[in-house]
Formats: structure tokens, C-alpha cells, sequence
């Protein structure tokens, strides 16, 4: 048996995000389909685009890691899309919609940076500084995604669906 090292858990991490990368693009069309309101129609496309460079970023590690990119089955990614996807149908055509949209790709966004807090962590201490720089690049990016989805779930959304 091959000993289980910090690369080693580094590498099926990554092949775990990449994974759920690729699934949150498929998701993020659906979602923006689903949604009511524009502002968060706009959000889910601004991320969509966002999540193309997430992929292309984790490639860029694996080849700095000196690994084909490959993705692992994440089954945490797989359960918080089919919550979303849940909503979807349950609340369809209700005010709350879009505050339960907005709340599941939180959920997204807080595993994202999970992942990628840890990820960045563990490239430094492998010595992996480019590798650390992009994976802390894509962290920034999905701190600031969860804070807009934040500010207009509390400014928009959440109203919108207590009111009704």
C-alpha cells in the first residue's frame, strides 16, 4: 500500500473540486433559467463565467502539479445541486423562489470555499506558490460571489418572498 501523504490528499482534493466545478456549470443554467428576478438571473451568469476560469485555473494546477486534470465523483457537491434542484420544483411559480435559489448556491459557494481555502493552504505548504496563487484567486472570487448573493438575498429577495 502506498503511503498516504499531504500530496497526496492534495491531489484528490483537487480532483474532488474539479469535479464539482464542472457540475456547477451544468447547474448555473438551470438555475438562472429558474430564477424571477433579474438581479439574480445576472448573478447566476456573472458566476457561470466566473466557473469557466475556476476550470481552467484547477487545470493550471494540476499540470503545475504534474498531473492530467481528472475529476473525482463529489458527492457533497452531488447532494447540495439536487437540494437546489428541489427547490426548484417545489417552489416554482412562488415568491420564495428566488430566496431559496439564492440560499443553494450559498451552499455551493460555501463548499467552494472550503475547498479552495484548504486547497491554497496546502499548496503553500508544498511549496506550490503559483499553484497557491491561483487557487487563492478562485477563493477571492467565490468570498465575493456568496457576498453579493448575501447583499441581495437581505436587500431583495428575502423581502420579496416574506411579503408574499
Amino acid at each position: 500500500m502506498t503511503d498516504k501523504t499531504l500530496q497526496t490528499l492534495f491531489h484528490e482534493t483537487l480532483k474532488d473540486i474539479y469535479f464539482a466545478e464542472r457540475k456547477i456549470l451544468k447547474a448555473l443554467p438551470k438555475m438562472a433559467k429558474a430564477a424571477n428576478s433579474p438581479e439574480l438571473k445576472a448573478a447566476f451568469e456573472k458566476h457561470r463565467v466566473e466557473t469557466e476560469g475556476h476550470v481552467e485555473r484547477l487545470q493550471q494546477v494540476f499540470e503545475l502539479f504534474g498531473k492530467r486534470a481528472q475529476a473525482k465523483t463529489c458527492d457533497a457537491i452531488e447532494g447540495i445541486i439536487a437540494e437546489g434542484e428541489e427547490i426548484i420544483d417545489d417552489f416554482k411559480g412562488q415568491p420564495a423562489l428566488d430566496a431559496g435559489l439564492a440560499s443553494a448556491a450559498q451552499a455551493v459557494e460555501h463548499y467552494e470555499i472550503a475547498r479552495y481555502g484548504t486547497l491554497a493552504r496546502w499548496a503553500g505548504e508544498l511549496g506550490m506558490k503559483d499553484a497557491q496563487k491561483l487557487l487563492s484567486m478562485t477563493l477571492r472570487e467565490e468570498e465575493a460571489t456568496d457576498k453579493a448573493l448575501t447583499a441581495l438575498a437581505e436587500a431583495q429577495l428575502n423581502p420579496t418572498a416574506k411579503a408574499a
